[in-house]
C-alpha cells in the first residue's frame, strides 16, 4: 500500500492553466471568419473599407492560430516528457488496477494476519481505491488530451497554410482597390515638384516635417477634419505589434529619438489611428517608406519603416484606412515547438513620431499602447 500511495503522489501534478486546444480551436475559427470575409469583400459597396476588415481579420486568427499552435506543440511536449518520465510508475499503476479488477473479490480481503489484518487492509483499500481511480481518470485524460492535441495540429496545418494563402491575396486586392479608389475629398493639390525639392534639400525628419506646411494647393471648399484633441491618449496604434522602444530611449547604436519604436509582424498592415489628411508618402532620409497624416491643423504623425505606402497626398483618409503594409518576408506556414523559425516573431519595426505646431511630442500621450 505504501507503494501505491508513493505512486499517487509522483503522478500528481497541477493542470494546466489555460486549455492549448480550445484556444487553438478559437483562432480556427476566426480565421474562418476571416477566409469568408474574403468572399464578402467583392461584393461591398466600399470594398477598401471591407477589404481592410478582412486583412485584418486574417492578422488576427493567423496570430492568434499561430499561438495557440505553439501552446499545443508545448503542452503535447510536455505530455510526452510527463509520460516517458513515469512510465514505470504508469505501468505500477495499470498493473494494480489490473489486479483490483480481475481478483476475486474475497481474495482481496485476505490478510496473512488474520481478520485485524484483514479489517485493516480493507479500510485503507477503502481509502485509497477513489485515489487510485482519480489517477487513472488523470492518466486517461492526458493521453487523450496528447491524442486530441496531435490530431488538432494535423487539422489545422491546411487551414493555417490556406489562411496563408488567403492574407496574401487579400492584400494585392486592397492594393488594387486603393489604386481604383477615386471617390475620397481632398484638401490640397499635391505639389510632386515642390515635394522633390524638399526631400532633397532635408537633412532632417524635423526639418522635412516643417517644410510640409508650405506644400500643395488648398483645395476651395476642402472638408474640415474633426480633430483628435478629446481623443487625446485613447488613439489606437496604426499597427498591431508591442511598444519595443519608448520616446528618447537610445537604440543599440546608442541614438534617441523623439518618436516610439513598435516591434510588428512581416507585411502587417499599417492604418489611419483617426481621420486625417495624407501629407506626404515616399522614401525619406535612412527612415525606408514613409507616410505623414495629419488629423487637425498642427499636429502630424510620421510613420516610417513600412514596406509599401498607399495613398495620395492631399486625400483625406478615414479612420482605419489602410496607409501601407510592413516589410518583411511571409511566415511559414507551422510555428516549431520552440518559437523559433515559425515566422510568428515581430522582425519588422514602425518608428512613430507625433510632432504639434512642428515641436516633438511624446506619442504615447496621444497613443493608447496597452
Amino acid at each position: 500500500m505504501r507503494l501505491i500511495l508513493a505512486l499517487l503522489g509522483a503522478l500528481a501534478a497541477p493542470a494546466a492553466a489555460a486549455d492549448p486546444a480550445a484556444e487553438a480551436q478559437a483562432a480556427l475559427d476566426r480565421l474562418e471568419a476571416a477566409i469568408a470575409g474574403l468572399d464578402r469583400a467583392d461584393g461591398a459597396r466600399d470594398r477598401v473599407a471591407a477589404l481592410t476588415e478582412t486583412v485584418r481579420g486574417f492578422e488576427d486568427g493567423l496570430a492568434a492560430m499561430r499561438e495557440g499552435l505553439r501552446a499545443v506543440s508545448i503542452r503535447e511536449a510536455q505530455l510526452e516528457r510527463k509520460l516517458d518520465a513515469r512510465e514505470a510508475e504508469i505501468a505500477q499503476l495499470l498493473g494494480v488496477l489490473q489486479s483490483i479488477g480481475t481478483a476475486p473479490a474475497p481474495v482481496l480481503f485476505l490478510h496473512p494476519g488474520g481478520p485485524l489484518g484483514t479489517a485493516r487492509a480493507g479500510m485503507l483499500l477503502a481509502e485509497v481505491t477513489p485515489a487510485l481511480e482519480r489517477e487513472a481518470a488523470d492518466l486517461r485524460r492526458d493521453l487523450e488530451d496528447a491524442a486530441t492535441l496531435r490530431r488538432l495540429q494535423e487539422a489545422a496545418a491546411d487551414r493555417l497554410t490556406e489562411g496563408l494563402a488567403g492574407v496574401q491575396a487579400a492584400r494585392a486586392q486592397l492594393s488594387e482597390a486603393i489604386a481604383d479608389r477615386t471617390d475620397l475629398p481632398r484638401r490640397f493639390v499635391d505639389d510632386p515638384v515642390g515635394t522633390q525639392v524638399l526631400v532633397a534639400g532635408t537633412e532632417t525628419l524635423s526639418g522635412f516635417a516643417s517644410g510640409l506646411a508650405d506644400l500643395g494647393e488648398a483645395v476651395p471648399g476642402a472638408p474640415a477634419l474633426p480633430g483628435v484633441a478629446d481623443s487625446k491618449g485613447e488613439l489606437a496604434l496604426p499597427v498591431s505589434g508591442t511598444v519595443l522602444r519608448r520616446a528618447g530611449e537610445p537604440d543599440a547604436a546608442g541614438i534617441a529619438r523623439p518618436g516610439i519604436v513598435v516591434a510588428t509582424r512581416p507585411r502587417a498592415l499599417v492604418t489611419t489611428p483617426a481621420a486625417a489628411t495624407l501629407r506626404y508618402r515616399g522614401p525619406l532620409l535612412d527612415y525606408g517608406q514613409v507616410s505623414i497624416l495629419e488629423p487637425e491643423k498642427g499636429l502630424l504623425i510620421v510613420l516610417a519603416g513600412l514596406g509599401t505606402v498607399y495613398g495620395a497626398p492631399g486625400e483625406v483618409l478615414p479612420e482605419g484606412s489602410p496607409v501601407g503594409l510592413m516589410g518583411g518576408e511571409a511566415p511559414e506556414a507551422i510555428p516549431s515547438r520552440n518559437g523559433e523559425g515559425g515566422g510568428g516573431e515581430r522582425s519588422e519595426t514602425l518608428y512613430i513620431e507625433v510632432r504639434q505646431d512642428t515641436t516633438p511630442v511624446d506619442p504615447l500621450d496621444w497613443f493608447r499602447a496597452d
